[in-house]
């Protein structure tokens, strides 16, 4: 079957969803995002620091965001910046002009940071200096981080791939793929792995584990078949990472599921009905979840039952969730950070941040949360006192 070019296939993707929102509004006026409500705040959360790597990403949803290795936060633009700061103070480490339209990432990990670009070139930088250790190039559009382990780079591409690279000079290992539905979310799931596997998430709503050495299949699982008569109602995309802890993998569908993974036998063990394009956060207890909708979920990671829901952040267009200490933190359609309690799903603190929406999973390191927004902007947060 002849594939569509990435940037055709994203601009039919955009007008389908701007569809489904016409559809479902039924010729109403969209939805306005909830007003924020006054509260008492029970932690304190101050910005610690501020920086840029500038390039505001164009329409098109790309898939930036800072990425973390000891002490060193790395953050990407579209217009091809990749910048280090100290995690503490932000003080800028260096910055490197790839001269590239960087689309995805970056990635950090074993000594380097890895971003990937619109025309599928694949950037490998010294994560200590910035200098540039090897170019390679796929057919295709990178839209997610590259995960980086200490002999492999993996990517996630807009054309149902996942392929290995060579972390020691970017030559593609192997590469294994799943179809592509007709119509899917632009976007791709970072996958996640373990000593042994590599597990990603596709737009058809499947999980595949694979050997890290080889790509060959240990398992393949549907999370949510499609489903309905439209295309439109049977997008079931796996477009946030994909999670693991211990024995267990989460992930999270739009339009479909949420669920439990078994690690060695890829047996569904619970899911529930969710829909998310933004992701997951894990912790000890839980597993949250910012949905479509807006809402904030806590969910018990081994049983599966719902444990509390936040509903007042309803259409804010929420980013990826972070835990930070006993607080679960996700920004806004505005850039605002909304801290809520763990325990309780109380709203504990809110800080504003660039003004600017984020769509990027933050990183945390001990106490501080660091967001980048879609204009390339990177705000530090540091939890001064937690909730009570």
């Amino acid at each position: 079957m002849k594939r569509i070019p990435a940037l055709v296939r994203s601009l039919l993707i955009l007008t389908g969803l701007a569809l489904a929102a016409a559809c479902n509004s039924s010729n109403k006026k969209p939805e306005a995002p909830a007003k924020l409500e006054d509260f008492k705040a029970t932690a304190q959360v101050r910005k610690v620091w501020t920086a840029s790597v500038g390039g505001g990403e164009p329409k098109l949803r790309l898939g930036l965001g800072v990425a973390l290795e000891g002490e060193r936060v790395f953050a990407a633009g579209y217009n091809g910046n990749i910048a280090a700061f100290n995690v503490t103070t932000g003080k800028r480490l260096w910055a490197t002009d790839t001269k590239l339209p960087i689309t995805g990432g970056p990635g950090a990990g074993a000594g380097l940071v890895v971003a990937g670009a619109r025309f599928g070139e694949l950037v490998a930088l010294d994560s200590a200096t910035g200098e540039r250790k090897w170019l390679s190039r796929i057919n295709s559009e990178i839209l997610s981080a590259p995960l980086v382990t200490e002999q492999h780079v993996l990517v996630r591409t807009v054309d149902g791939r996942v392929s290995s690279f060579s972390i020691a000079d970017g030559k593609l290992e192997w590469s294994a793929e799943q179809q592509v539905p007709r119509l899917s979310l632009r976007g791709a799931g970072v996958p996640a792995v373990t000593s042994e596997a590599v597990i990603a998430g596709f737009d058809n709503g499947r999980i595949m584990a694979l050997q890290q050495r080889n790509g060959d299949t240990i398992w393949e699982v549907t999370v949510a078949p499609p489903s309905g008569r439209s295309e439109l109602d049977r997008l079931v995309d796996i477009d946030s990472a994909v999670k693991t802890i211990g024995n267990d993998i989460y992930a999270v569908t739009f339009q479909g599921k949420v669920a439990r993974i078994d690690l060695e036998t890829g047996q569904v063990q619970w899911s529930r009905d969710m829909s998310s394009y933004a992701g997951i956060a894990l912790d000890e207890d839980g597993l949250y979840v910012t949905s479509a909708q807006g809402s904030v979920v806590k969910i018990g990671r081994r049983t599966g039952v719902e444990m509390w829901k936040v509903d007042s952040l309803h259409n804010r267009r929420l980013s990826p969730p972070g835990v930070v200490g006993n607080l679960v933190a996700a920004a806004d359609l505005k850039g605002i950070v909304h801290f809520l309690d763990a325990a309780t799903g109380t709203l504990a603190a809110r800080v504003s941040t660039s003004g600017d929406r984020v769509t990027a999973a933050p990183v945390v390191s001990g106490d501080t949360i660091v967001f980048m927004d879609t204009n390339g902007k990177v705000s530090a947060l540091r939890v001064t006192a937690a909730a009570k």
